[in-house]
């Protein structure tokens, strides 16, 4: 099924609406459905190797989890680079990645999960080996729309139960000096396994998360996205549908104009602890090993009359030689 829509809206909110929707940069996924929009990459199959896979981190999480997606792409052949996401700001987190990409040779496969698609966005821009953009659970800006924008565009978060606090109440801001804006945002720990976990995971796991979550400046989901790659770069999408960190329809909103390939998944916004399988698998689709059946992506007329007369073609030679063979 398709879901594609273009819209341009933007918003301009204060801090203190912002701040709330900072809850939502984590997470992972889990396939259920699937709609086709982006292009086949050329990576695997054009030059016959397969391309590194570079995986970026959101808010509240750090490169270690990714541990059981890197151990299956390696375990296929696929060189994987996790990188450790800043979170200190859009444009600063972006160059670091930029930077860090063209350092790789060959073909590139980038996934950001969360905030990390945020980044990627930016980082990709204008970088020829990047064949391929895969979104989990995470945002997918335009062009002058920050992170915290895209959070607050439709309901489904729990970041916070109270919209006029000056502090989402599922979050801990703790000060970094100078301007009172200049804040590291925590989730707070009895709050971790719901908002981010959708308490998906046994306690004893839920609470090793919260305690070695990395915190994230809020000056950086209100920073505006400058260079947007999905609009020249194939793009896939995986929707966790029970996201409580960014909100499911917030996926789904960026999913559809980014006309990415999307699959939807019954999984949390970490969803990469709770469904790695999932990941992994529209990971592979990206790199070019696991590609979308045409009744997927969609056969357009003129592709299925060359098929069919491709077809009638071979049929009617074969019918020539038996002939001959019998004269």
């Amino acid at each position: 099924m398709k879901h594609i829509r273009r819209t341009a809206a933007r918003r301009a909110l204060p801090l203190a609406v912002l701040l709330p929707a900072a809850a939502l940069m984590t997470a992972d996924p889990c396939l259920a459905s699937e709609s086709g929009g982006g292009t086949t990459p050329t990576g695997a199959t054009s030059t016959g190797a397969k391309p590194t896979v570079v995986l970026v981190h959101g808010y509240w999480a750090d490169a270690s989890g990714w541990d059981q997606i890197v151990q299956a792409l390696q375990t296929q052949g696929y060189p994987v680079v996790a990188t450790a996401n800043p979170l200190r700001s859009l444009s600063g987190d972006a160059d670091y990645l930029a930077a860090q990409l063209k350092a790789i040779e060959g073909p590139i496969v980038l996934v950001g999960h969360s905030y990390g698609g945020a980044v990627i966005t930016n980082a990709a821009a204008g970088n020829p080996n990047v064949e391929s953009l895969v979104y989990i659970a995470g945002f997918a800006p335009d062009k002058d729309e920050t992170a915290f924008q895209l959070a607050a565009k439709y309901p489904g978060s729990r970041v916070t139960d109270d919209p006029n606090a000056p502090v989402p109440t599922a979050l801990n801001a703790v000060p970094l000096g100078g301007d009172p804006t200049n804040v590291d945002l925590y989730l707070k720990p009895e709050k971790f396994a719901d908002v981010f976990l959708s308490n998906r995971l046994d306690a004893s796991r839920s609470q090793v998360l919260a305690a070695t979550q990395r915190p994230a400046t809020a000056a950086s989901g209100n920073e505006p996205t400058q260079s947007v790659a999905w609009k020249t770069i194939p793009s896939w999408y995986l929707v966790a549908t029970d996201d409580r960190t960014i909100g499911t329809d917030n996926l789904r909103f960026m999913a559809k104009r980014a006309k990415a390939t999307t699959v939807e998944v019954n999984a949390p916004h970490a969803v990469m602890e709770t469904n790695p399988d999932d990941v992994t698998k529209l990971i592979l689709q990206a790199s070019g090993d696991a590609r979308p059946s045409l009744a997927q992506t969609g056969t357009n007329g003129r592709t299925a009359l060359l098929g069919g007369a491709a077809l009638l073609t071979v049929a009617a030679g074969t019918a020539i030689v038996i002939r001959a063979r019998r004269t």
